[in-house]
Parts: structure tokens; C-alpha cells; sequence
């Protein structure tokens, strides 16, 4: 097994929230929050280009947000809207990183990180290079997408914050292709030297044998955000890391 990565568990009492149209805003008379001390996301709530075209995205997501907490991270992935679309979607979520502590990552697009005040953006083969990323944004959080050893092994060597590796178990994203396994899991985590976030096909009951291969957390689109209620599903995802923590 690879590096123990610290918890991130977070014991802050969330700020109490009030949803006004689309936007999180604090309720009135409520102290600021105390400053956290920084921690990678766990949780990665990955979303999709028919995910962010649903009427009420925005309000599901700072739900989404507002569950996860500093342990948690919403990935604005959409590859085919318009680069404006995006942006404003990442401009309607930026309240809801600073009220609820969860992280805004957005994904391929370091321009639009920067201007919604992203914690971090995550880079795949359509992006930037990691090393170029980590010169245009140096204070950024990367999160590097990867699909072999050596890829891995460039991100990381590159800068990479953290690593997203996948697909792991069969998924509907990846129709009639086998997952790579825990054992592409295990190789991973007992070789780099960051942290490694397994995607595709993971559900709650997936966590045991996770973080049994050594992953420091887990990335989940259908799982959130097709769940009758995706806020009670994020919350789900945490329960079950730590319920394994303790197994």
C-alpha cells in the first residue's frame, strides 16, 4: 500500500445555509467560519455535459456541496457547452465553495479555474500538460486523469496534486469495457508518491476494498447525481469511507 494520506476529516460546524433561487447564502447573524487547515477532497462529484443541463444543477450541486463539506470536491467536467455556459456555471458555484468548504474543481479548462476562484482544476489528455498548468497556475491544485503506470508516473513527475484513475469497475460511461480492477489500484498507490482517487463504477460498497488497494478516495458521477436525492447520496459516499476506515 502507498503513502497513509491524513484524513481529511473536517470536525468545523457548517455554516447554517439558506437557498435563495440558485445561490447558497449564509443565514443572517452567523459568525465567519474559522479557518480550515487545507486538506485534499475525498469525495470527487463528477459531473457530465447532460448533468449540468438539468434545470435544477445548480441547486442539487451546492446540496451536493453543502453535504460534502471541506471532505468533498464537485469536478465541473462538461466538454461540449460553450466556454461562456461554463463559466457562468463555475461563476454560480464559486458562493458555494466558500460557504460550504467543499472544493470547485474545474476540469480541462485552467482559465475558468482561475477566474471562478477554483480550489483546483483537474487536466486529462485534452488539457494543458500538467507541467505547463502548474506554470500558468502555480498556487492551483492539479488533479492529473490517468489510465496506465506511466502515465501516472509523467503527472506526478509533472506536479500533479493528485491523481484520478479509472475506470476501475465496469461502468455505463465505458459501455462493453472491462475495469482495470483494484489490482491497477494497488499498482498505482504502492508506486506514486500523491495521492490516487479511483472513478468508474464506484458505489458506497466499493470503499472497503478501496482504501483496503490504497486509495485515498473515490470519484462517482451516476452514483451522485442519478440518486433519487444526490445530497442524501453524497453524504452516503462519506458515511461509507468512514465506516470502512474502521473496519
Amino acid at each position: 500500500m502507498g503513502a497513509a494520506w491524513p484524513s481529511a476529516t473536517d470536525s468545523t460546524p457548517q455554516r447554517p445555509l439558506l437557498r435563495r433561487g440558485s445561490v447558497l447564502e449564509p443565514t443572517v447573524n452567523t459568525p465567519p467560519a474559522p479557518a480550515r487547515t487545507p486538506t485534499l477532497p475525498i469525495i470527487h462529484a463528477v459531473t457530465s455535459d447532460e448533468i449540468v443541463s438539468r434545470d435544477d444543477f445548480i441547486d442539487v450541486a451546492c446540496a451536493v456541496m453543502a453535504a460534502l463539506g471541506a471532505r468533498g470536491a464537485l469536478h465541473l467536467r462538461a466538454g461540449r457547452i460553450s466556454a461562456a455556459r461554463l463559466q457562468t456555471l463555475a461563476g454560480g458555484l464559486e458562493a458555494a465553495q466558500a460557504i460550504t468548504g467543499a472544493w470547485l474543481i474545474v476540469n480541462d479548462r485552467i482559465d475558468l479555474a482561475l477566474g471562478a476562484r477554483a480550489r483546483g482544476a483537474q487536466l486529462t489528455s485534452r488539457s494543458l500538460r500538467v507541467a505547463d498548468a502548474r506554470r500558468a497556475a502555480p498556487g492551483l491544485a492539479l488533479g492529473a486523469s490517468v489510465h496506465s503506470i506511466e502515465e501516472a508516473r509523467v503527472a506526478v513527475n509533472e506536479g500533479a496534486t493528485w491523481l484520478v484513475a479509472g475506470h476501475v469497475f465496469a461502468t455505463e460511461s465505458h459501455p462493453g469495457t472491462e475495469g482495470r480492477g483494484l489490482s491497477f489500484v494497488r499498482a498505482l498507490t504502492s508506486a506514486m508518491t500523491v495521492p490516487v482517487v479511483a472513478i468508474g463504477g464506484v458505489r458506497p460498497e466499493h470503499c472497503r476494498v478501496l482504501r483496503a488497494a490504497g486509495a485515498y478516495g473515490l470519484a462517482v458521477i451516476r452514483g451522485i447525481w442519478d440518486a433519487p436525492n444526490a445530497e442524501r447520496a453524497a453524504s452516503d459516499y462519506l458515511s461509507a469511507y468512514d465506516d470502512a476506515a474502521g473496519a
